[in-house]
């Protein structure tokens, strides 16, 4: 079993997740938590690798959160 510590990310990426999955932008995500988009990006990147795979769904329009039925996170 993992110890607690390790068990879950960082607030701070859980945080950035639901804005950027709530706002439905990176952008909008950014503006909300007065942070750049870069930083929004890189926050959600690092839960990416975290977890082990993509959390969205990059399209040329934006983004979309991955169904979670194909995800091994619920496994």
């Amino acid at each position: 079993m993992r110890k607690y510590r390790t068990a879950l990310p960082p607030l701070d990426l859980l945080i950035f997740f639901e804005a950027a999955h709530r706002v439905g932008s990176f952008t909008g995500c950014a503006t909300e938590l007065h942070v750049s988009q870069a930083a929004v990006s890189k926050r959600i990147r690092q839960l990416e690798e975290w977890v082990g795979e993509p959390l969205f769904v990059r399209t040329a329009s934006g983004f979309r959160p991955r169904r979670a039925e194909s995800s091994s996170i619920n496994r």
